[in-house]
């Protein structure tokens, strides 16, 4: 289902997420997610799941850019935040103009391979994953 506002670009996204968890053993869930906490793409979970991670992921890219501004030459911004917990491993980075790519993997992931994948597929596809800003709740374009 499409949510209002919503490329239809963005909305036929989910394809581009398999070659990740694919080339990433161990990759339970991903999520491509607005600043603001919506999600535009997904792959590995229900939609109910999506949405609470990519909800969840707003406060921590936020948290994060607080965090990064305390640094005198940081410009405030998130790139990757890492997060080590029972069971496995929490991936969320900066991935366009607005826009963040997230991953849970279990435990056994080779975690610099998922860097690189994740780096690798901002690169390739980084322009697709950029969220306009939104004017009274419908994406500008």
């Amino acid at each position: 289902m499409q949510q209002q506002g919503q490329s239809g670009q963005a909305a036929n996204m989910d394809w581009m997420l398999k070659d990740l968890a694919e080339g990433v053993p161990q990759t339970r869930q991903i999520v491509v997610l607005s600043a603001d906490g919506l999600r535009m793409a997904q792959h590995g979970a229900d939609t109910d799941s999506a949405d609470r991670l990519a909800a969840a992921c707003a406060g921590l890219q936020s948290l994060a850019g607080a965090v990064a501004a305390e640094l005198p030459q940081s410009e405030g911004r998130m790139r990757l935040v890492v997060i080590e917990m029972d069971g496995g491993f929490f991936y969320l980075m900066a991935a366009g103009q607005g826009a963040f790519l997230a991953v849970l993997a279990d435990e056994g992931v080779d975690a610099g391979l998922m860097g690189q994948r994740m780096r690798d597929l901002v690169l390739r596809i980084g322009e697709h994953l950029s969220s306009p800003p939104r004017q009274d709740g419908v994406a500008a374009r």
